[in-house]
């Protein structure tokens, strides 16, 4: 599990590689949609210089504006261009790995299945594969053009005057101390509000889907306060935590736009100023402009944890294990199942053996009931037959050939099963 934490980032561009196409013209329209956002800047700049140096006409005003006003549509359009094109990545993307999971849970054993939680399973499944979206539909595409929008910024800056060039940066950096002690723990404190998470979803799950035992066995009082408790105590760690987060975040946020301005313009308040006051304008506008993607780009940043945990859930069952599939159509001479010296335990371990050398013969065209108390290994064997494990020792045989060596085709073919629970297979 460690690798996939350490590689997260290039599990995400794997799920995003059906449609890279499509997401690198996203990303390339969103980097048009920064260049066209200039444009209206330098129209505003040409505009402002023409009456400082009063060389002002109707026509140049005009162009400009006609000018500033392509950039902006330029910028619209791309900007829609790309967020289209990427949305349709994402949920292609979703639709697939969806898919790909259902798919994985149908091949593994099913030890593998039941030993996760429905809750569990529905919060991967459904809540944390859409978390993908944000990073698929907006951080590959609009991360792009939010952090090369300040970096094309403070190079314009640079150009206008080195100075103001480095003082935008002063807002930034006094922003990054609040955010530093805001981001302390946050790891370990993302770490618990996921586990709460996951809990919650499960006892909700399991409180809807039991409802009818509840009541028949008279248990609603107590079933009731195990879903309040767990939703009341979820709702009290979230708070907990935002509240703590409240005074560094609030701090940040009034850093970053109030700054800014002043940020700039303090290094030319004195008699050392010898560029024109449109250069100076424009250096007040590009310092404003700055603050908004530096802003989002931090709201990405935020997001990357939970982004992480989606990943690294969905691959987590993408990556079950698979039973072994040979493939095979095998001849079977009779139907005789033959169980000789099994025995099975869920987790491989012959501490937790729930069969020990069992040998059971079942002739065909007979009837055979297994009698035995709850738990005593009963729907286990009629399981192994079906082959939703492996055996842990010995060997189950149909006709003589070992169910290992029959394709699951054939095997689910050969022997039906009919469980305990109700799932209905047509639909409404």
């Amino acid at each position: 599990m460690k690798q996939q934490k350490d590689n997260w980032v290039k599990i995400l561009f794997s799920f995003a590689a059906p449609c890279k196409g499509k997401m690198a013209l996203s990303v390339f329209c969103a980097i048009l949609s920064v260049a066209g956002g200039f444009i209206p800047f330098w129209a505003v700049y040409e505009i402002l210089l023409a009456f400082i140096n009063q060389n002002v006409t109707l026509n140049g005003i005009l162009i400009w504006c006609l000018v500033g006003a392509a950039g902006y549509l330029l910028r619209v359009a791309c900007h829609g261009i790309s967020t289209i094109l990427a949305h349709i990545s994402a949920y292609t993307i979703l639709e697939g790995i969806r898919l790909k999971i259902a798919d994985r849970l149908m091949k593994a054993p099913l030890g593998e299945v039941m030993g996760r939680r429905i809750g569990y399973l529905k919060n991967i499944i459904m809540d944390k594969v859409e978390d993908l979206e944000p990073p698929l539909a907006h951080m590959i595409p609009e991360l792009t053009s939010n952090l090369l929008l300040p970096v094309a910024i403070f190079i314009w800056m640079l150009v206008i005057d080195w100075r103001m060039g480095l003082a935008v940066l002063i807002s930034p950096v006094l922003a990054m101390i609040p955010m530093f002690f805001l981001m302390r723990n946050y790891n370990s404190q993302y770490a618990a509000y996921m586990e709460a998470n996951n809990h919650v979803n499960s006892i909700i799950i399991e409180y809807v889907e039991g409802i009818e035992v509840v009541k028949a066995f008279n248990q609603s009082t107590s079933s009731y306060e195990k879903f309040v408790n767990a939703v009341q105590s979820f709702k009290e760690f979230t708070l907990a935590w935002f509240k703590s987060t409240w005074k560094s975040m609030n701090l940040m946020m009034a850093i970053m736009p109030q700054r800014s301005w002043g940020s700039s313009c303090r290094p030319f308040a004195g008699a050392e100023w010898k560029y024109l006051p449109a250069e100076l304008a424009m250096g007040i506008i590009l310092s404003l402009s700055i603050v908004g993607p530096l802003m989002k780009a931090t709201t990405f940043i935020n997001e990357a944890k939970s982004m992480e945990y989606a990943v690294e859930a969905a691959n987590e069952l993408l990556n079950l294990p698979v039973l072994p599939d040979s493939g095979k159509i095998v001849s079977i001479p009779h139907n005789d199942i033959a169980l000789k010296h099994v025995t099975f335990s869920y987790d491989g371990s012959e501490q937790n053996e729930v069969l020990h050398d069992v040998n059971l013969e079942l002739p065909e065209e007979s009837f055979t009931a297994l009698v035995g108390p709850s738990g005593g290994g009963k729907s286990t064997i009629a399981r192994l037959i079906a082959r939703f494990w492996d055996v842990t020792g010995g060997s189950i045989t149909i006709g003589g050939k070992n169910v290992k060596e029959l394709s699951i085709r054939q095997l689910s073919e050969l022997v039906s099963f009919v469980t305990q629970d109700n799932f209905c297979l047509i639909a409404p």
